[in-house]
């Protein structure tokens, strides 16, 4: 190994990185951890490929380090027993030059990296932060992801604002139910997402799920979509067709766009609510179906029983529990959590390794209107994604619709000044820090960059305000 400047690097991960280094060579393995240990790494070394594997089954680490050529588990093994152990950490192999090829297998078997004997401790250090930094990168993915699930989300509906918690607590109590439920909003809210998550939390989750778009269809159409009908029912009715009640029997129908229905095909559905029964169109027979009502719309229903275009008696029997999505505006501080949700969503589905978006692409987004709600928002992320080439969302892949200058990315208002005097420094301080960590998406080192302050004492004020 080459000898280190006299300069020691600035301590880089807070906190340290857990390291292991497994090496049959001894003193070779403890110059390495010598020389990670200086910057900030926790080191730990095994003297052979066995022991590196036993230590890899009890203790988590960032980084693994391993020798290519040992006598008893080689590198290769200690690899797939890390990939299997602990999938999060990343694995550098150490190889001569005669085993270059098997390094290079090694890394297509999921190595972040290989280093050539004798090392050189500048490479060292500048390869071991790049891996750390992208295991902490998958550990940050992966406690988002927990923390979406727990804290923030219901089978996908996701939100952290005081709006959508409350929405997400609705959820939970009517899931488990068979109450008819209207589901109000407007384009783009996630109307039918909700829906599903109902379903899939219902008794019923494990019977279909089926969903129509009442606007989408003329009548008759509708009409034989929705209770099926018999041969010759008419001119193109070649042979009897089962409609989507009877399809989803037992489980959950979802009627979208349940405002634009004609009012004939409301008075077929009024009689499915109260009796249970469908009628095949060009049938006398009824059939009896078990299905939960599950509907959805943009319009003022109200208006429109005012208006003599939708039914009174039906609107009362489909919402025996409303929910009101709201607009994407009315919970902007929510953008934040729905950003990262679809970047890790898209790069998973189209194949791309995303490291993240810089911060300037996420001003830009905050400051959008969104008319077209998450909806938009979805597709915006999706199309950065596709269109990226470097790993790192940016203005350049933003939509053209969010290109433009900010329309509302004003300074804060006197008002909103305002409100904060007379509260305590340290709660001002809280808030301003939980702000900020939104903005950045949690990118801790995002953020302190934009409060002026020093990663670790950001740190301390994450665990200091409990956030």
């Amino acid at each position: 190994m080459s000898k280190d400047d006299q300069k020691t690097p600035e301590i880089k991960f807070d906190p340290p990185a857990e390291t292991l280094i497994v090496d049959n060579e001894a003193a070779h393995a403890e110059t390495v951890a010598e020389s990670l240990e200086r910057i900030g790494f926790r080191c730990r070394v095994a003297d052979s490929g066995k022991a590196g594997a036993e230590i890899i089954e009890v203790s988590p680490f960032d980084l693994i380090i391993t020798d290519l050529v040992m006598n008893d588990i080689d590198g290769l093994g200690i690899l797939q027993r890390a990939k299997s152990e602990q999938p999060n950490a990343e694995v550098i192999l150490m190889t001569g030059h005669g085993t270059v090829p098997s390094a290079v297998e090694a890394m297509q078997r999921g190595a972040f990296n290989y280093l050539l004997k004798p090392l050189d401790i500048g490479q060292l250090r500048a390869v071991a932060e790049r891996a750390v930094e992208s295991a902490r990168l998958k550990q940050t993915n992966l406690e988002l992801k927990r923390r979406l699930d727990e804290r923030f989300g219901f089978e996908g509906v996701i939100g952290d604002s005081p709006q959508m918690r409350e929405v997400i607590e609705r959820l939970k109590r009517i899931a488990p139910t068979n109450a008819a439920v209207l589901i109000q909003g407007e384009t783009g809210t996630g109307k039918e997402l909700v829906a599903q998550a109902i379903h899939q939390n219902s008794p019923r989750k494990n019977k279909p799920f089926v969903a129509l778009n009442c606007a989408a269809l003329s009548e008759n159409i509708l009409e034989s979509e929705l209770f099926g009908h018999v041969k010759g029912a008419f001119t193109d009715a070649s042979a009897d067709r089962v409609g989507k009640f009877e399809y989803a029997n037992g489980g959950t129908m979802f009627l979208d766009e349940v405002g634009d229905m004609p009012p004939a095909t409301q008075i077929k559905l009024l009689r499915v609510l109260e009796n249970g029964e469908i009628t095949r169109v060009g049938s006398n027979t009824p059939t009896k179906v078990n299905v939960r009502i599950l509907s959805a719309t943009n319009r003022d229903l109200e208006e429109s029983i005012d208006a003599g275009t939708f039914r009174r008696d039906l609107y009362h029997r489909l919402k025996v529990v409303t929910i009101r999505l709201p607009t994407l505006l009315q919970r902007n501080q929510d953008i934040p959590i729905l950003i990262d949700y679809f970047l890790r969503q898209f790069s998973a589905q189209h194949n791309k390794q995303i490291k993240g978006m810089s911060l300037a692409a996420r001003r830009k987004i905050l400051a959008f209107d969104w008319p077209g709600n998450v909806r938009q928002l979805r597709n915006a992320i999706e199309s950065m994604v596709v269109v990226d080439y470097d790993g790192l969302l940016d203005v350049d892949d933003l939509p053209e619709e969010l290109t433009g200058p900010p329309e509302h990315a004003a300074e804060p208002s006197v008002a909103s000044l305002a409100a904060l005097v007379g509260k305590p420094l340290a709660e001002i301080e809280r808030l301003f820090v939980a702000e900020t960590l939104h903005l950045s998406g949690g990118n801790r080192e995002e953020a302190a960059k934009m409060l002026g302050i020093g990663e670790r004492t950001l740190y301390r004020k994450i665990k200091e305000y409990g956030l």
